[in-house]
């Protein structure tokens, strides 16, 4: 065979471009499924990796979505080669889906890395998914390209449409009160899943998607389109064909996700109330790409950036009503004075271009900046005693009553001491106290569980009460609410103070001035650490040993150590002696 001119410059070209025995095998693999006219015309192949499985309800429908991605690139010249990765979905997965990310980004990463492709398109969907596939094909560094699989139907109850989790919460919380009837319960339950597609308030997986656009990631648009929309079929296949243009052009995620495009997703990710999975999921992206981004950093951003969004659980509405008003152009456009509008995008136009021309929405769902639905600082980082390393805490969706509060504190180790004295009638909690699980973070859960919205002790939701402080080195679903201090590092199981605290204990919070405070003296924290007693560890070998021993605390994104970019290099697209002479004896 002979290379084409280009061919042979392009990645794939040094699998199907050499007349050598390597190249013949290479060649005769492809031909085998069918594409040996792609092989001869030398068409740029593009890596599709699809996360579908039956296994993940928000993933499901993703193979009408890759077909449309594949039309896509076989209309722009390329060859579309799909692959499966494994695929990580936040019902069904115990302990956790986030125990899993880390295998599923090292799982695309290394499809990537050993597979003839000159890009890659990424369809994902539920929360960390997309994630995931983003750390993976960062650390490649091939052209990239995002497309989320988009938010499901908006189930209706009694004919109010439901947010996937924010609604289900509150009707958890009255069923445990007694004001819901199992009968009740039973018919919420028949109509709560009406469509394949991701939550559809702004939980984890709409602020993800929401993000790709605002680190440049994915078309303009894309992000909001519901799941079962054709429109979504559509943008798939504009997708597969700039997936083609990519690898033509040679536009890397290095050249994206730069420290400018970190701070233009924290702006976006505070003007849509976004889910606090995020902070830990931008941080392991930039850890993938060597930029050096702080829980400080989140801070500082978020204090000069207002709530805008109005859609649950910030807000009223839902995502595909944010995607009705203009989606993650129309909010980024107003909050365009406060991002880098010259940061470069998957469009190979820079953010301010790519705004150019966006109509103005409408303001039921995004408020202008200068009237704003609430004040800057909606994710809140706090410091002190109780979390040296920091924690973060969602201020868009919490209450401002309790946003300063000093409390005593009632302590639960783990989930199963939680479920057991919640509901216990004799539990010695008021309004007033603090409620605080410890054991629920990367190592102590593991795998960091969405743990964090503990709830109401149900003889409190009996007396009206509907929020408390409640501090965790857990997670909480994007979908959640409440005055919720979240990812206090270290975590319990690391040796970090909350490990330390005792029932009783003052606790102080103040979100304003970035506090968090365990009110006991040196010297008695001193002697209760001298009597912890170690956790055996809840795994002793296979991948769950490799997370207990790599996994870094969540101020770092949880991400491995040994997955961190190398500083001053830049990644690896292909292994040493990839295809060098492997066959060379023949």
């Amino acid at each position: 065979m002979t290379a084409t001119p280009h061919q042979g410059a392009r990645r794939s070209g040094r699998w199907f471009a050499t007349s050598d025995l390597n190249g013949f095998i290479h060649r005769v693999a492809l031909r085998a499924e069918g594409h040996g006219a792609a092989i001869a015309d030398g068409r740029p192949v593009i890596g599709v990796s699809s996360a579908w499985s039956e296994l993940v309800n928000c993933n499901v429908h993703f193979r009408a979505i890759t077909a449309a991605v594949k039309r896509g690139v076989a209309a722009a010249g390329g060859l579309a080669l799909e692959f499966p990765t494994i695929s990580l979905g936040e019902n069904l997965m115990k302990p956790t889906a986030m125990l899993f990310r880390n295998l599923m980004a090292m799982d695309v990463e290394e499809t990537i890395r050993a597979n003839p492709m000159d890009a890659v398109v990424l369809i994902g969907g539920c929360d960390k998914t997309v994630p995931a596939q983003l750390m993976g094909a960062a650390s490649v560094d091939l052209p990239t390209i995002v497309l989320g699989g988009g938010p499901a139907q908006a189930a209706v109850y009694n004919g109010r449409r439901l947010g996937s989790g924010t609604d289900l919460w509150e009707y958890v919380a009255e069923h445990r009160a007694g004001r819901m009837s199992d009968e009740q319960w039973a018919g919420l339950e028949a109509a709560a899943g009406p469509s394949a597609g991701h939550c559809t308030e702004m939980g984890t997986a709409s602020t993800m998607a929401t993000l790709m656009e605002a680190l440049g990631m994915a078309l303009p648009g894309s992000a909001a389109v519901p799941a079962l929309d054709a429109r979504r079929i559509a943008v798939a296949e504009e997708t597969g064909r700039r997936a083609v243009e990519l690898a033509r052009e040679g536009l890397q995620p290095s050249s994206i996700l730069t420290t400018a495009a970190f701070d233009n997703a924290i702006a976006t990710l505070t003007a849509i109330g976004g889910s606090t999975n995020a902070v830990i999921h931008l941080l392991a992206i930039a850890g993938r790409v060597g930029v050096d981004l702080t829980l400080d950093r989140f801070d500082q951003v978020a204090r000069r950036v207002p709530l805008l969004v109005n859609v649950r659980p910030a807000g009223q509405h839902l995502y595909e009503d944010l995607f009705r008003a203009g989606g993650a152009p129309a909010v980024m456009a107003e909050i365009l004075p406060l991002l880098d509008g010259e940061a470069m995008t998957v469009t190979g136009k820079t953010v301010a271009e790519n705004l150019e021309g966006t109509p103005k929405p409408d303001r039921q769902i995004i408020a202008a900046l200068d009237d704003p639905l609430g004040p800057p600082g909606g994710i809140a980082v706090v410091r002190g005693s109780l979390a040296p390393d920091g924690a973060v805490l969602k201020r868009s969706a919490a209450s401002a009553e309790l946003l300063r509060h000093r409390g005593p504190a009632v302590v639960f180790d783990g989930i199963d001491d939680l479920l057991s004295r919640i509901d216990d009638p004799d539990l010695p909690v008021t309004a007033e106290s603090v409620l605080v699980l410890r054991g629920a973070g990367p190592i102590g859960g593991p795998g960091m569980p969405e743990w964090g919205m503990l709830p109401i002790p149900s003889k409190l939701l009996r007396e009206g009460v509907r929020d408390m402080v409640r501090v965790s080195d857990a997670r909480m679903s994007g979908t959640g609410f409440g005055t919720v201090v979240l990812h206090v590092a270290p975590e319990s199981a690391a040796g970090g103070p909350l490990a330390l605290v005792r029932d009783g204990d003052p606790v102080l919070l103040d979100t304003e001035n970035g506090v968090l405070d365990l009110d006991v003296g040196p010297s008695e924290l001193a002697l209760r650490r001298a009597d912890l007693i170690p956790t055996p560890p809840p795994y002793r070998r296979g991948y769950g040993m490799l997370f207990l021993e790599h996994v870094l605390q969540a101020d770092r994104g949880c991400d491995f150590d040994v997955l961190l970019a190398l500083p001053g290099e830049r990644a690896e697209t292909d292994p040493p002696g990839l295809l060098e002479g492997w066959l060379a004896g023949w």
